[in-house]
């Protein structure tokens, strides 16, 4: 049952590259990726007007007033989405959901966002994202049978936790197939079995002999193939998906809110760095819309490992695959690194962070509010077709540049350094990273010998996900033992099960076949079950 209440700016939904305005909630999480190819913004970012009197809310009540802001009761009541949000956060293993560390001094905190089922922080969105798809799903379906029911496709690439975090909140869902794209041999043996041994017939694994790149542009491809959207409704669970961001706005507020209760020297209303190890950029954009919402943020600093596009954006202004002195032919080679969640050369979700940057451009030289949305979702157009013809665009506009390093800086970390930080936070905390949040305390420790103020570093994923990282990082420490200190008995058990899994050669054709097979067999099952 749905309200009268007229949705506001914030509650409709526009594409970047301009093809798309004036979207309702479910449309945008449902299709997940724009006609034009663009994603999905809000029209206008809502302001958190008490956001301070929200300092003693629980996660999931914290949950429901952002969530709230971005989705219309007309959409969703108050009481259902409240339902929605209290059965994803009733997985997750902390009570807190998303504990704040105390790791060193009074200035480095670690946000562990690895509590849910998947042991990832991507968690924390896909549980919620499969709540909805099924709420969203059901109440389209009520009263319809066979062909007239609506079956919704999910198709993701997966560098890694994504699959898993996806797969662990649309299993066994109705009505809803799961197929999940990984980059053969380039993930971690926990992350392949955390999607590969998952039985529910619903769910679908592909290894494709290629990169994480290839994988999401073959899922980019069928978005935009008119015979597989005839053929299958496609839906998103990348952080492409809108809500996948909103989903991650949450514990930039619940972090500081945390802060507030764990440093004797912080108070509401003072600034905090956070720092993000990030590949696609979905989770550091969430930082970025807690701080336009009004949280008091100093910096949001963004940490890379050696696939740097990021770091050399913010450093040069230019976005472009290749770095400096790499060869023609090595364009497009991703580079496997400790850190493999970020192994990525295009940072999908950048596109958004650069849409907002040109709009503010646009307006800052005298164009009004639609005509700046125009001619940002112009620029992004014509920086994207620059991108796939030559493999990079920029350097921007130095104003916009500089609007945008008033909020982000970034740093780049190699491998060695990541080894050496697992390596030393151990010997002086006895605290284990795994290795993408080890680039975050890596880039904060240098963040905060530069600005000696409070950081909190987003700690992504349990380190028993990365074995052989922290394994050879601490082979040399006396009495560690990872099997007994960092492997729960959860993952050692998925070590031993069967797992099913289907190799695809790196094509979206091929995929698209494996894909249409699967689907048709999924509807007749749910149909037989009905």
């Amino acid at each position: 049952m749905t309200t009268n209440a007229t949705p506001t700016e914030s509650q409709k939904y526009l594409s970047t590259r301009g093809g798309d305005y004036g979207l309702s909630f479910e449309t945008v999480v449902l299709k997940g990726l724009a006609a034009d190819g663009g994603l999905f913004l809000p029209h206008e970012v809502p302001i958190a007007e008490n956001w301070q009197s929200w300092r003693d809310l629980s996660y999931a009540e914290l949950a429901l007033k952002i969530f709230s802001l971005y989705i219309s009761t007309s959409e969703i009541p108050t009481d259902e989405l409240k339902g929605i949000i209290d059965r994803s956060y009733s997985t997750f293993r902390a009570d807190d959901i998303v504990p704040l560390v105390h790791l060193k001094d009074d200035n480095l905190y670690l946000l562990e966002l690895f509590h849910g089922p998947s042991y990832s922080f991507k968690d924390c969105a896909l549980q919620f994202l499969g709540n909805l798809f099924e709420y969203l799903l059901v109440r389209k379906n009520r009263g319809k049978q066979g062909k007239d029911r609506h079956h919704l496709t999910v198709v993701g690439a997966t560098s890694g936790d994504t699959g898993s975090a996806a797969i662990y909140g649309l299993r066994g869902k109705k009505d809803v197939s799961v197929t999940i794209l990984h980059p053969k041999g380039r993930i971690s043996p926990i992350q392949e079995v955390q999607m590969t041994t998952c039985t529910e017939k619903n769910v679908h694994n592909l290894a494709v002999t290629g990169t994480f790149d290839d994988c999401q542009d073959i899922v980019k491809a069928l978005f935009g193939d008119a015979d597989t959207n005839e053929n299958v409704k496609l839906g998103a669970v990348n952080s492409i998906n809108f809500s996948r961001i909103l989903a991650q706005i949450v514990f930039y507020f619940y972090a500081y809110f945390s802060l507030t209760k764990k440093s004797p020297t912080f108070k509401v209303g003072d600034k905090v760095r956070f720092v993000t190890p990030t590949g696609n950029f979905g989770n550091i954009l969430a930082g970025y819309f807690a701080h336009k919402m009004g949280l008091p943020v100093d910096k949001l600093v963004v940490a890379t490992n050696e696939n740097d596009i990021l770091h050399r954006f913010w450093t040069t202004g230019r976005y472009e695959k290749q770095s400096a002195g790499d060869s023609a032919s090595k364009t497009d080679e991703c580079k496997e690194t400790l850190s493999p969640a970020m192994d990525i050369l295009v940072s999908s979700n950048f596109e958004r962070l650069l849409w907002f940057l040109a709009k503010e451009y646009a307006a800052a030289n005298g164009k009004d509010n639609l005509s700046s949305k125009k001619q940002a979702s112009e620029d992004i157009v014509a920086w994207y077709s620059s991108l796939k013809a030559a493999g990079g665009f920029g350097p921007i506009h130095q104003d916009m540049l500089n609007n945008g390093r008033q909020i982000f800086e970034s740093d780049r970390v190699s491998n060695s350094e990541t080894s050496a930080t697992i390596r030393s936070c151990y010997q002086e905390t006895k605290y284990v990273l795994d290795p993408h949040s080890a680039v975050g305390v890596t880039v904060a420790e240098r963040s905060i010998a530069r600005k000696p103020t409070h950081h909190i570093s987003l700690s992504t994923a349990h380190p028993a996900k990365f074995s052989d990282a922290v394994n050879e990082a601490l082979k040399e420490e006396a009495g560690f033992d990872f099997e007994t200190q960092v492997l729960p008995d959860e993952l050692k058990a998925l070590l031993q099960k069967e797992t099913r899994v289907t190799e695809v050669e790196n094509s979206w054709q091929a995929v698209r076949e494996i894909l249409k097979s699967q689907v048709q067999e999924d509807v007749k099952a749910q149909e037989g079950g009905l």
